[in-house]
């Protein structure tokens, strides 16, 4: 080995802190691994080591939209496709904004 080798779980759980940080959710960044070549069970461990991804979710959802929680179906429906363009998963979504939100809902 020659010194420039890149240790994968380091880079992987350094790749997951910083776009976490940066709001991104789970879906979105191990696709992002995903495409950069690294192995699947090397992603799933820096996402477990990650942050609370729900928790996360539903802060980065009261940032953009402020603490109260959507009170319409619509609104509703346009939070959940900010979080889901932000990668975050349809279980996260849900307890983001709110217990009774169904991603299933047609508005």
């Amino acid at each position: 080995m020659d010194g420039r080798v890149v240790d994968d779980g380091r880079y992987a759980a350094n790749f997951v802190a910083y776009h976490a940080d940066r709001g991104q959710g789970s879906t979105r960044i191990a696709q992002d691994l995903r495409d950069l070549g690294l192995a699947d069970e090397v992603i799933q461990a820096a996402l477990a080591s990650g942050p609370d991804w729900p928790a996360l979710a539903r802060e980065v959802r009261i940032r953009k939209f402020g603490l109260p929680e959507p009170d319409s179906a619509e609104e509703k429906a346009r939070q959940a496709r900010f979080l889901q363009y932000r990668g975050f998963s349809s279980d996260h979504i849900r307890l983001a904004i709110g217990p009774d939100f169904d991603p299933g809902e047609s508005t």
